[in-house]
């Protein structure tokens, strides 16, 4: 039963990071997007714009939806959906179809990993769920950081089709090994859609996305232009460009194990934590990002507490709506994909204004909100124990 179980959260783990490696793997390769369906840089990053843009519409909708169908054949069927739109941007010559190949996906894509980390949570004990769901979160941080540097790499040694091939390769592998071995998940307890809806009228739940958007509008707005950062400003080689951003999804992976532990043992303190020490991470980062051995040390830190950081937003929601987890786990990849969008926008207006370095402040002000909403947060839970006592 516990091979069963860790067989499980294995496949979910690499489904979760076919599906991210979808998303976020065209970042490494729009230059040979672009040239090969003759279109702008600029234009072939709509290709990531709109997935983003698919994710947060259908984040509180579409896992609400399937909430009620076998858990395995939903799964089976944002699989194959993923498979298909894969297999054709490897073979179409218009960038049109490109674009919708990666919309319908992108709509399906909560539906996958909203399922993924209920599925790992209730695979164990209550007191074991943030561990099981960290180690899905190994595949997030993989698909969204590793995945790029090896479909770059794989465009680079061959071609455009065979790094768009790799998207569908694992996806088939997922869907095949889901197909075999998960066994069939009928919802037991069929939640109506206006009980999860309810959640919506809690305060808290509110409070926990507000949270989750500061979160990562403060991480992204920052690693959105990391690359440009270590190129301006710490005037490094596109080398050891590379070097630093693998090192900065590595560990991610290390803050996904930990924040496996942390959420079990201190949660409170865990979350009350991160803004405060990612905050000092960004205040170094802007007075000694210029220095390339200082510049590698922070970005270790940054990522590890960036790891922390996805776990800890997933772990605000769904405890927010405990009642409704899927849906809960929509409205979570819904908010982390609007922090994304409004960190990445506004970090874009501080370096047209004021310059690259300047990013870094809208990190700190994103974490200064994010203290603030944390500590609403934790006196709305304090009077709540006290009322229901």
């Amino acid at each position: 039963m516990a091979k069963q179980k860790k067989l499980l959260v294995f496949i979910l783990t690499i489904g979760v990071f076919g599906i991210l490696n979808t998303e976020m793997g065209v970042i490494g390769i729009l230059p040979e997007i672009a040239e090969h369906f003759n279109v702008s840089v600029s234009a072939a990053g709509w290709l990531v714009s709109i997935f983003a843009i698919g994710v947060a519409v259908s984040g509180p909708t579409m896992p609400l939806m399937f909430s009620r169908f076998d858990r395995k054949k939903v799964m089976v069927f944002v699989l194959s959906v993923f498979v298909v739109a894969n297999i054709v941007s490897i073979f179409t010559t218009s960038f049109t179809i490109l674009l919708i190949a990666r919309i319908i996906p992108a709509l399906c894509h909560p539906i996958y990993c909203s399922l993924a980390f209920s599925v790992a949570a209730d695979s164990v004990s209550k007191e074991e769920a943030p561990k099981a769901v960290a180690n899905v979160f190994i595949g997030v941080s993989a698909g969204m950081v590793v995945g790029v540097p090896i479909v770059s790499f794989i465009a680079g040694v061959s071609n455009l089709q065979m790094a768009m091939a790799f998207f569908a390769i694992v996806n088939i592998a997922v869907l095949i090994a889901t197909f075999l071995f998960v066994p069939s998940m009928p919802v037991k307890e069929k939640i109506s859609y206006g009980t999860q809806l309810n959640v919506l009228k809690h305060s808290n739940t509110w409070l926990a996305i507000i949270i989750v958007v500061l979160i990562n509008a403060a991480v992204y707005s920052v690693y959105s232009y990391l690359a440009e950062f270590l190129q301006t400003v710490t005037n490094v080689s596109s080398n050891i460009t590379s070097l630093i951003l693998f090192i900065y999804g590595a560990a991610n992976i290390i803050g996904n194990i930990l924040a496996g532990r942390l959420l079990i043992v201190k949660p409170v303190k865990t979350i009350v934590a991160l803004p405060f020490l990612m905050g000092a991470v960004y205040i170094l980062l802007f007075f000694a990002g210029q220095f390339t051995l200082p510049m590698a040390l922070i970005t270790l830190i940054w990522g590890i507490l960036a790891g922390l950081a996805a776990n800890i937003n997933q772990y605000v929601v769904t405890t927010a709506a405990s009642e409704a987890p899927d849906f809960a786990n929509g409205l979570f990849l819904s908010a982390c994909n609007i922090g994304t969008t409004i960190g990445a926008g506004v970090g874009g207006l501080f370096i047209s204004e004021l310059g690259t370095q300047y990013v870094v402040l809208v990190g700190i002000l994103s974490l200064i909100l994010t203290a603030v909403f944390i500590f609403l947060r934790n006196y709305h839970l304090r009077t709540a124990e006290l009322v229901s006592k």
